[in-house]
């Protein structure tokens, strides 16, 4: 096993502050040593969350749901094994014992944000040769001092320099915003982006969870339209609802979005669902045609009297599932009447707050105007580009709240005329107008100060930068929109909290610290010894037979040659020539599920009959099938090459995962070849890619980047029976 420590010992450089009163890391914290001492994270014995506050929780904040002091340390404490192999208990004491950290809470008055209101969020770092203590001005302030603790125990050796430093948020709202409309990502993968969020000190993670393909009037029927795919992504049985959802396998049931709003925020990040309407509705449209307007079926007709009763009852039947104190209506694009919108939104957010108590949120869309009948200023409006309002001019000026979502940072996943695929990460060293510095939050417009309200402005409720699958779900696997998202989560985190990195700083701290963030595996990453994996062959066969009063089975091991450990077990018979036999009874299974990017998957097999559909291997996240071209399953979506596997021949088949693409090679052999070297070229390659229909006017072929699937061959469902003498993973591509 490979351990973290294993990596401190190998670890030359040691990274701690920079300077006496800063410490390096995602996001810079504020910190003066004491000495030139450090305590080293190997001395620890204890986890001790203090007895008169163990309970507490933050209520303060935008969640329901709010952890504890004690379940924070309860998670800090399995971060503290999985990420440093320190192996701790949480137990609960009136006082920090020695080689303790101790968890408390202090006086909330001492830090405050930058408009010099309180928040709930600071924390104060104390480190002494005794131990380290975390006190929170709320237990999820403590929490983002344990983010602090664990950082710089990875960027500085596994030790923390002596001293004390207090840290909060200059904004209290700092997220991303995941369209999960038009495209579906499962709860495993958003909990997975929460961890991934929160190592950086995000707290907000917005859904949004209705939407639909652009409708383009201009050459779309009616029947085109009301056919396109738009979507709805939560399923209820209610008869009130029956219709809405017509996607159940791909929707999030009440259960799972719970679990997905706790799981998030044991880890301080808290979940806003976005149901969109009266804009972008055709999946309401496609439910009830009479609502929507007829020279736009994506937009609600809101003088309809069935229209705005329709979106609270859709409201009501939802609304006790979320646990935040926020919701967002969308309100996005909206084309048709000014004032019909604006009553459209003062009344669903009237009537948020007298049936839930909650408050409301839109896209801006119409600002307020003398003529106007205004959105009611309880309204907080998210920004994202200068055609649709000005948000200091606009709101602000006139006391309304905003949220920094401006497009500066916009991704669109896999293509767009208009935006990159990853987050445009420079901007937030140099996106400051009036200096030339570093971005925050306060900043919306990157080229003209003027446009911007002082940094300690109180409505600048902090930033939330999107990613869009505007060209839908078949346009990108799952794990694309992490990839969109890696580079960025991290350098906006740094800034949204307050931070002010630069560039080559956050370069040298994040490359340390990606490999170790706990919680999540998004890049589907496993440890090796090298760049083997694993290899199995007909030659590393270990067979084991039991017996039972009325049976008689065997089980094999296949060894993995690789040194690793990832050992094999099957049921599949062994023939003479040392190959195993594939076949709907039985499997031969690996102890892994899949790779991500980068990586050679080779077998060596003969397929000698084949269903229309086979599975010739599976895993969590995708598999290979015949179809009977060579397809690769991915996210929903199939993606087939040309080619195909002869039967009753032996072939060489590899699968290539090289950075954001994906190929396939096969080449004819005989059974006593072995497999080819990993980067030869002797095999022609052929990449499979995503088709995009681009507004229905025309295509675009992309690269897609498919995770390796190296869980299981054969099984009762794979549909194919033949041989395979040999199978390896390298990561070598």
């Amino acid at each position: 096993m490979w351990t973290f420590w294993s990596c401190f010992v190998r670890t030359a450089a040691v990274y701690s502050a920079v300077a006496s009163s800063r410490l390096v890391g995602i996001p810079a914290v504020p910190y003066t040593t004491s000495s030139d001492g450090a305590y080293s994270i190997a001395s620890l014995k204890s986890l001790v969350v203090d007895s008169k506050f163990a309970d507490s929780h933050d209520e303060s904040g935008e969640t329901l749901i709010p952890p504890s002091l004690q379940d924070f340390a309860t998670t800090f404490a399995d971060d503290l094994h999985s990420t440093l192999n320190i192996a701790v208990s949480v137990s609960v004491a009136g006082e920090a014992p020695s080689d303790s950290i101790f968890l408390t809470l202090g006086d909330p008055s001492n830090y405050t944000d930058v408009t010099g209101a309180k928040t709930s969020e600071g924390y104060t770092l104390s480190v002494s040769s005794s131990g380290i203590v975390i006190t929170g001005a709320s237990a999820l302030g403590a929490w983002w001092g344990t983010r602090t603790v664990l950082q710089q125990a990875i960027l500085s050796n596994g030790s923390l320099p002596y001293g004390e430093g207090s840290d909060s948020p200059g904004w209290s709202i700092r997220g991303m915003m995941l369209d999960a409309a038009r495209h579906y990502y499962p709860p495993e993968f958003v909990v997975e982006l929460c961890s991934y969020m929160s190592f950086f000190k995000q707290n907000t993670f917005q859904l949004h969870l209705s939407d639909n393909l652009y409708n383009n009037k201009d050459i779309y029927s009616r029947e085109r339209s009301l056919s396109l795919y738009a979507r709805f992504r939560l399923w209820s049985d209610a008869e009130e609802v029956a219709g809405l959802n017509q996607h159940k396998n791909e929707s999030y049931t009440k259960e799972q979005f719970e679990k997905i709003q706790s799981d998030c925020v044991a880890r301080g990040v808290t979940i806003i669902p976005e149901i969109e309407a009266p804009g972008h509705s055709l999946a309401i449209v496609q439910w009830k045609p009479e609502l929507g307007l007829s020279d736009d079926l994506s937009l609600l007709n809101i003088s309809h009297p069935d229209t705005i009763p329709t979106v609270k009852t859709i409201w009501s039947t939802f609304i006790d599932w979320f646990e935040s104190k926020t919701v967002h209506i969308g309100a996005d694009e909206y084309t048709a009447d000014a004032n019909e919108y604006n009553r459209f939104v003062n009344e669903m957010a009237n009537h948020l707050s007298e049936t839930a108590g909650k408050a409301t949120r839109i896209w801006g869309t119409f600002p307020p105007k003398p003529e106007y009948e205004n959105i009611n200023r309880s309204v907080s409006i998210q920004h994202w580009e200068f055609f649709e309002d000005n948000p200091y001019h606009d709101y602000i000026v006139n006391n309304y709240s905003v949220l920094n979502s401006d497009d500066t940072y916009y991704t669109v996943n896999k293509w767009s005329g208009s935006y990159p695929q990853v987050v445009n990460i420079a901007r937030t060293f140099n996106g400051n107008p009036e200096t030339g510095g570093i971005w925050q939050p306060y900043i919306f417009d990157v080229k003209d100060a003027t446009n911007n309200p002082p940094k300690s402005n109180a409505l600048v409720l902090g930033a939330v930068t999107p990613l869009w699958n505007d060209y839908g779900a078949n346009a990108s696997v799952y794990s694309e929109a992490y990839y969109a998202w890696k580079d960025g989560i991290p350098a906006l985190g740094d800034k949204q909290w307050g931070g002010d990195l630069s560039e080559s700083e956050f370069s040298s701290a994040f490359s340390k610290l990606l490999p170790q963030i706990p919680g999540q595996n998004l890049e589907r990453a496993i440890p090796s010894r090298g760049s083997m994996i694993f290899n199995y062959t007909g030659n590393s066969v270990l067979s084991t037979s039991f017996f039972s009063a009325d049976n008689i089975w065997t089980e094999t091991t296949l060894v993995d040659q690789s040194g690793n450990g990832y050992n094999a077990s099957t049921n599949c018979p062994l023939n003479g020539d040392s190959a195993l036999e594939i076949s709907p009874s039985c499997s031969l299974d690996t102890s892994l599920s899949s790779k991500g990017r980068d990586y050679t998957l080779s077998l060596k097999l003969r397929v000698d009959e084949l269903s229309s559909d086979a599975t010739i291997i599976s895993g969590t996240d995708s598999s290979l099938t015949l179809t009977p071209n060579l397809t690769l399953f991915a996210s929903g979506n199939h993606y087939r090459l040309n080619s195909t596997i002869p039967t009753g021949k032996w072939v060489d088949l590899s699968i290539i995962g090289r950075g954001n693409q994906t190929f396939a090679s096969v080449t004819e052999t005989s059974l006593d070849s072995p497999l080819p070297e990993v980067g030869s070229m002797a095999a022609t390659e052929e990449e499979f890619l995503a088709i995009l229909g681009i507004n229905g006017a025309s295509f675009v072929w992309a690269p897609i980047a498919v995770e390796a699937p190296i869980a299981k061959v054969g099984d009762k469902d794979a549909g194919w029976t033949g041989l395979l003498a040999a199978m390896s993973l390298s990561s070598k591509a």
